[in-house]
């Protein structure tokens, strides 16, 4: 990008980055990603795309126009974990808390509800980065998760769903140890493979 086209805030701006509300086990998760990326991922590509460049013409060169389009792929997700790790802002389930704050759904709430049928589920509020629905994780910012928010034992909310409104009532509000799946390394990550272009 051109310097034309960049801009510096000024100092009397107010800040635009919205704090990234996670959990200790998902803040370690994006940090493990951040490090496969680097440290794994970006040299076994750049292998790759040294290997296809020493091949000859490059504008026919299917190995190398996929490595510099990998490439490109993981300079962005690398950028994305940078900014969500710098914005983190960690919220211990398991930290004690007194008063309100115990008794009613806030960030890292596990609360057990049951809808109108009788039916009875059970989530934990989480951050964006961490929403696992095998594991039941709901999102803060989700309609189901702010519906949850700042309720209490007994209390009824509502739930807009897109097939209309859907009241809840909220049996239990706990705060427990929420468990974050471990990075896995994606199928098909060059880094993963045993051997590659020599």
């Amino acid at each position: 990008m051109r310097k034309g086209f960049t801009r510096k805030p000024r100092e009397d701006e107010p800040a635009t980055q919205v704090k990234n509300y996670i959990t200790p086990g998902g803040l370690q998760r994006l940090k493990e990603e951040h490090k496969f990326l680097l440290t794994r991922e970006r040299p076994a590509v750049t292998k790759v795309v040294t290997w296809a460049a020493s091949n000859g013409d490059r504008s026919e060169n299917a190995d190398y126009q996929y490595g510099k389009r990998r490439l490109r792929q993981i300079d962005g997700r690398i950028r994305f974990l940078t900014k969500r790790i710098d914005a983190a802002e960690v919220v211990d389930p398991e930290r004690p808390r007194t008063g309100q704050a115990a008794a009613r759904a806030y960030f890292g709430a596990t609360v057990c509800y049951s809808n109108a049928a009788g039916t009875e589920r059970v989530v934990s509020i989480v951050g964006t980065d961490e929403v696992d629905l095998k594991r039941n994780h709901v999102s803060w910012v989700s309609p189901l998760g702010r519906a949850l928010m700042k309720s209490a034992e007994g209390e009824q909310v509502a739930l807009q769903a897109p097939g209309g409104t859907e009241y809840l009532t909220v049996l239990e509000v706990r705060y427990e140890r929420i468990e974050v799946g471990a990075f896995c390394v994606p199928p098909g990550a060059e880094s993963s493979e045993k051997a590659g272009p020599e």
